[in-house]
């Protein structure tokens, strides 16, 4: 790590390389404009693929060793069985066992099943992890046990690097519920079913090699294709690729808590309150248990309003697709299913489509979906009197969740954070957040169950709630009033080791994490 430090546009001092990579710092919302031409994998003859289509080898290891695995490569997975995912670990399992060292895993994002993988951290088989973390990968990497720096990026930012170049993708791997000889593939058939496969999409157009694994062989053709055996140099049949049932994982469920709930009601009266939900409006949902509740609520006001939404972004989860069978919701445009009966609808409903993190959210492009939708409600560890908000870390500083879609959606028409006052008698509005995933400037309402902050620069907003009866409040009453409950908050203490950067939508970064220094805090 370099340790050459740079203020970046919102404050944060962020190295001027990572990993021996040169860093461009945060230069504000849609300052930073990228030059140049997008990465290209090599250029592929027919002549060295089977004539009759047939690419399918006998084993992993055996398409690893034909990919040409060796050290210090880059080998990506994706995260569509969420905790239920058995890929990378037998991915990795191969690695080690052929002694290759120092790989870069490039994961759409990890999750507590890959704590698997922690062994393979300490030994150097894997060098670090380029991807969202949730839970203990993210614990080992604040520990500062990581053998190089984290990078982690939005859904779209992913799709952004690999695009540009800025992550070479030496093997991707992709685990597929359904696929063909040839490397056709989706994720709707198949006694391991996770939905759809975009956010491999990227990987199986940049990858120098690509290996499509599935449990579920089938006759040539696989249709639909959600990956194009085209793109694919091997296939493999194994026993098991994912566990469905645990693509529901703790974030989405609809929470019961009393408080919770009436956090989602009071942010669903806010959007009618403002005139948000009308006939043909959008709306995007995040996984949390209160946004998940919100669309409960939005259902209700539709039904007694006699509307309809045009449609809205997924995640798709079961609360979704039953107002897309209601008739509430037209379309459902869908980037990745949280549970079963989202893959039931995505397979035999017409209006529950497909979207990658390419046509949903890459920053460097002729346009996305984020900027379409009227509303987004997101989830947010600590939001600060700025209107900042954090996502990765926790208040004691720890890495413990990864970005997601959550920056993309921020460029959606108003965003609201509906949070706790208080999560443990600790607050969640802080006067300055400890990790800047979000910049105040694109974060529009904050909702607690003792109030509603709306950002000063959403004057629009504040002259449509002034008479609704909801209880408007400046963010710094809302964080006065939390520290009269629970007393100022104690800040965590880090060294000075970055153990992880955040990258910003367009691949400057925008923060960085340290390393916990164990049992200190600061008053």
């Amino acid at each position: 790590m370099n340790e050459d430090l740079i203020y970046n546009a919102v404050g944060r001092l962020v190295p001027s390389e990572i990993n021996g990579e040169p860093v461009v710092p945060f230069m504000g919302v849609g300052k930073y404009r990228p030059e140049g031409k997008k990465h290209a994998s090599v250029i592929p003859t027919n002549a060295d693929y089977p004539a009759d289509g047939n690419k399918q080898v006998a084993s992993l290891k055996e398409a690893l060793l034909k990919a040409g695995l060796k050290d210090g490569m880059t080998i990506s997975t994706h995260h569509h069985f969420r905790d239920g995912d058995l890929v990378a670990n037998m991915v990795f399992d191969v690695v080690k066992e052929l002694g290759v060292k120092d790989i870069r895993w490039y994961p759409s994002a990890s999750f507590p099943c890959h704590a698997h993988l922690i062994p393979y951290l300490e030994d150097g088989t894997i060098s670090h992890i380029e991807g969202s973390m949730n839970g203990p990968l993210g614990r080992f990497c604040s520990e500062g046990k990581m053998k190089k720096t984290a990078v982690l990026r939005s859904h779209g930012g992913r799709y952004q690097a690999v695009q540009d170049g800025e992550v070479k993708i030496d093997i991707a791997v992709i685990g597929a519920a359904c696929a063909d000889p040839f490397g056709n593939a989706n994720g709707l058939n198949g006694p391991s079913a996770s939905g759809l496969l975009g956010f491999a999409l990227a990987d199986s157009q940049y990858a120098d090699k690509v290996i499509v694994v599935t449990d579920n062989m089938v006759p040539f053709p696989c249709v639909p294709w959600q990956i194009q055996g085209n793109y694919a140099d091997y296939t493999v049949e194994v026993e098991k690729i994912g566990i469905p049932e645990k693509i529901v994982s703790g974030t989405t469920q609809i929470t019961k808590s009393p408080d919770r709930l009436l956090i989602a009601e009071v942010t669903a009266k806010f959007c009618e309150a403002t005139g948000i939900i009308r006939d043909g409006f959008s709306f995007q949902a995040g996984a949390g248990g209160t946004a998940l509740s919100i669309g409960i609520y939005f259902g209700e006001i539709m039904r007694r309003k006699g509307i309809k939404a045009r449609f809205a972004r997924g995640g798709s989860n079961k609360y979704l697709v039953e107002m897309l069978e209601e008739g509430l919701v037209e379309y459902i445009l869908d980037g990745q299913t949280f549970d079963l009966e989202g893959v039931r609808s995505m397979r035999d409903n017409p209006n529950h489509t497909w979207t990658s993190p390419f046509t949903s959210y890459n920053y460097h492009s002729k346009g996305n979906f984020a900027g379409l939708v009227d509303v987004v409600i997101l989830g947010a560890t600590e939001v600060d009197v700025n209107f900042n908000a954090n996502v990765v870390t926790h208040s004691d500083g720890r890495l413990l969740h990864g970005l997601g879609g959550w920056q993309n959606c921020l460029f959606s028409k108003t965003v609201i954070l509906p949070v706790p006052l208080f999560r443990d008698r600790i607050p969640v509005i802080v006067d300055e957040v400890t990790t800047l995933c979000g910049p105040g400037e694109l974060i529009d309402v904050i909702v607690t169950e003792r109030g509603i902050a709306i950002n000063p620069l959403r004057k629009d907003l504040i002259e449509k709630a002034k008479d609704s009866g909801l209880p408007i409040r400046t963010i710094e009453e809302l964080k006065e009033e939390a520290e009269r409950i629970c007393g100022k908050p104690k800040k965590p203490v880090f060294t000075d080791k970055i153990i992880a950067a955040i990258k910003w939508v367009d691949g400057t970064v925008i923060d960085v994490v340290r390393q916990v220094e164990e049992k200190k805090t600061e008053n």
